[in-house]
């Protein structure tokens, strides 16, 4: 990391009494970059939403991603504990998914009042992720970390099923901007989308990948980082694309099925 260049500097110009608050506080400085930083590409978009009262740009399958992404991550660490910057992380940024639902909903709900009474308690897929009220949301949330939970508690003594939750967690989140990328595919426009935010995922993914490599995290950690990484880069050839090349909007028939954001 950082330090390893910084300190032996130091060392020969004779400040060995600064190398280890120095050595403190850059590690404190990662750690904190890395259970905070992931969830700071949110704030402009969550500002955005807020201001506007439109939702449109936005996916909501974002939130389901990196909802799934991090409860599993936190399963994982109950089989291989890994670094406790990396646990705080994906509880933080469960918060933060929860509060860019509970917005998008909202947004959503009184944008259009005749929508239609749809509940996670109906049990209809094709309905999935397009409720109504955030506490089905929640409902589905709890459901998966309970059925989730159970399965890993009983499972814990196998390496192989352990490895497997490991990957999924890292995977599912390396498919974060996917989603999004398809919905400005779809519309042939990233109008409604935060530029600001993808540059954050673009720059956080890339110090959450270098980090992951530097600190010897589990593989998984590392291959899906790299992944992340190449997908935001898709993203913002997108923003390019369609800046420079408008292209005629596609029309579609609102279905529940679309990746019509919340």
């Amino acid at each position: 990391m950082l330090k390893d260049f910084i300190l032996p500097i130091m060392e020969a110009d004779g400040w060995e009494w600064l190398v280890a608050p120095v050595q403190k506080l850059i590690s404190w400085g990662a750690s904190a970059a890395m259970v905070f930083g992931g969830v700071v590409p949110y704030i402009p978009q969550y500002r955005d939403i807020k201001r506007t009262q439109n939702a449109e740009g936005f996916s909501t399958y974002v939130c389901l991603v990196l909802l799934v992404a991090n409860i599993l991550r936190i399963l994982f660490w109950f089989g291989r504990h890994f670094e406790s910057p990396l646990l705080l992380q994906s509880i933080i940024m469960i918060i933060t998914m929860l509060l860019m639902l509970k917005l998008c909903t909202e947004v959503r709900v009184t944008n259009d009042l005749n929508i239609k009474r749809r509940s996670f308690s109906d049990f209809d897929l094709n309905y999935f992720w397009h409720w109504n009220k955030f506490t089905d949301y929640v409902q589905c949330v709890l459901v998966f970390t309970g059925v989730t939970g159970y399965i890993t508690y009983l499972s814990l003594d196998s390496m192989i099923f352990v490895e497997t939750l490991g990957f999924l967690a890292v995977f599912t989140e390396a498919m974060l901007g996917i989603p999004q990328l398809y919905r400005n595919y779809q519309n042939r426009s990233t109008e409604g989308m935060s530029v600001k935010m993808v540059l954050m995922w673009t720059s956080g993914d890339t110090f959450k990948t270098v980090y992951f490599l530097l600190n010897q995290a589990p593989f998984q950690f590392s291959i899906c980082g790299l992944l992340q990484v190449f997908v935001d880069m898709a993203i913002l050839l997108q923003v390019y694309f369609y800046s420079c090349y408008p292209q005629k909007p596609i029309s579609h028939m609102t279905h529940p099925a679309s990746t019509k954001a919340l």
